[in-house]
């Protein structure tokens, strides 16, 4: 029996310590999805917290109960304590509560899963007093372009947007799917050749996020990853001007040639874009006789 208390202190001290040096450890690290710089990332954080609370009612004594029922009643105790009880399996009790405490969960996430499906939809605008801009995003291989169809402008892994701003995202895709995605900011949606989806976001707090596809899509998908400037009003026109000063015009010509699969690409500004860029790219998936 003193050998048996002193495996259980050791375990207990290991799994004690284990503890100690995760939290230590995640003490001072920063997550994307935990650090919301959005209403909708805000949104989404309280929905993962309030599930992760919830999956713990049940997790927590399912592990706590498996470590007692295995100490308990493991051969090797002979204690009166312990008692044979083969009539005892089915307990009103015991199976009111693990059907009852199961169900309950299931029928709150039902209500706050639906709740939050309409509330977090990626169509629905948000809202703010001030204009939304429109951005057009495309996914290639293996990077992403953006275009600005109301500035005149595009940008190549690198996508500015102003603080307090809803932002209409419309996005397709002109090689394989993906999915289109900035943590801090909030949902991810996928990018499909000859489909339009649509993502409304909005950025409460300058600075420098990134964005990364979330979606498998070959041997660049791990270097494809894009800068996101949430900027002040007037840095935002700036960073529109040095976009417009580029001596690159992006023409259908230029964008066949920029659609070439690519690993790594830098960050490119383009002037002029093609005002019926997107439609052709979406176009040519659904006309026939074109591209599959």
């Amino acid at each position: 029996m003193v050998k048996f208390r002193k495996k259980i202190f050791c375990i207990a001290g290991t799994l004690l310590a284990l503890l100690v040096i995760a939290i230590l450890y995640l003490h001072n690290r920063s997550f994307a999805v935990l650090s919301p710089r959005g209403p909708v990332s805000h949104k989404e954080k309280s929905l993962i917290v309030f599930a992760a609370i919830l999956s713990c009612i049940v997790v927590i004594p399912v592990y706590a109960l498996t470590i007692v029922i295995a100490l308990r009643y493991r051969e090797t105790n002979r204690t009166r304590k312990v008692k044979y009880r083969p009539n005892s399996d089915h307990s009103r009790i015991f199976e009111g509560i693990w059907w009852g405490i199961p169900l309950i969960i299931v029928s709150v996430l039902s209500v706050v899963t639906w709740q939050s499906s309409h509330a977090l939809d990626p169509y629905k605008s948000l809202d703010a007093t001030v204009k939304s801009i429109n951005i057009q995003v495309v996914n290639l291989d293996w990077k992403w372009l953006f275009i600005y169809p109301d500035n005149r402008v595009a940008s190549v892994n690198q996508v500015a947007i102003p603080v307090n701003t809803p932002i209409n995202f419309v996005i397709t895709s002109d090689t394989v799917m993906n999915s289109f995605w900035i943590p801090q900011l909030g949902s991810q949606i996928y990018a499909m050749p000859g489909m339009i989806t649509q993502l409304h976001l909005m950025a409460t707090k300058g600075g420098d996020y990134y964005g990364s596809p979330a979606n498998i899509s070959g041997k660049g998908f791990a270097s494809m990853t894009f800068d996101v400037k949430a900027l002040s009003t007037s840095a935002f026109n700036t960073w529109i001007s040095h976009a417009e000063a580029s001596s690159q015009k992006l023409s259908l010509q230029a964008y066949e040639r920029l659609s070439a699969p690519s690993v790594n690409n830098p960050v490119e500004y383009f002037s002029s874009p093609s005002t019926n860029l997107f439609t052709y790219t979406v176009m040519k998936y659904m006309e026939p006789g074109g591209t599959q």
